[in-house]
């Protein structure tokens, strides 16, 4: 009788280190992901269709975009609110920087962060169903930083499922 619970030790165990082993084969390491609620950077997010640009004043003085995956598309779209779980939105922002061949134009200086917002009302129910994540140069950044995340949004935005970006027109 104690074999049997010691073989399922065995398979989990090895069912994990295949997992791991599967993460660290295909991204190099295994993948980071945010203190507090371990969302990653999504794959592939920088193919996404675009919601809506901003370009928020000093001091961040940054240029930002914001991303959505097919889920968060087909919501915006349908005005379908609160978003579904599954939905998944993706902030680039970079430094402001003048254009060097037109004076009047800006362009996209040196990346400062990614931040992703994940829906999934059940894993996320204390933060209005949404998880974040936030990443400089691809890591993510301190648990203090992600605990002002699910707080601001919820100061300025509750009334629209916690989501600042409006689709652009």
């Amino acid at each position: 009788m104690k074999t049997m619970p010691t073989l399922a030790l065995v398979v989990v165990a090895v069912g994990a280190a295949a997992g791991l082993a599967g993460a660290v084969k295909a991204y190099g390491s295994p993948r980071p992901v945010s203190p507090l609620y371990g969302v990653p950077l999504p794959d592939g997010y920088r193919d996404w269709p675009f919601i809506a640009p901003a370009q928020e004043a000093a001091p961040l003085d940054e240029l930002r975009v914001v991303v959505g995956n097919p889920r968060a598309m087909r919501a915006y779209r349908e005005k379908v609110r609160p978003f579904p779980d599954g939905t998944v939105l993706v902030k680039l922002a970079w430094k402001h920087r003048q254009s060097p061949d037109f004076a009047p134009a800006s362009i996209p200086g040196e990346a400062t962060t990614v931040q992703v917002m994940v829906k999934d009302s059940r894993k996320y129910a204390r933060t209005g169903g949404w998880g974040y994540g936030r990443f400089v140069n691809g890591r993510p950044v301190d648990e203090a930083q992600h605990r002002t995340c699910h707080a601001c949004h919820a100061s300025r935005v509750k009334d629209r499922d916690y989501v600042f970006t409006r689709y652009a027109p």
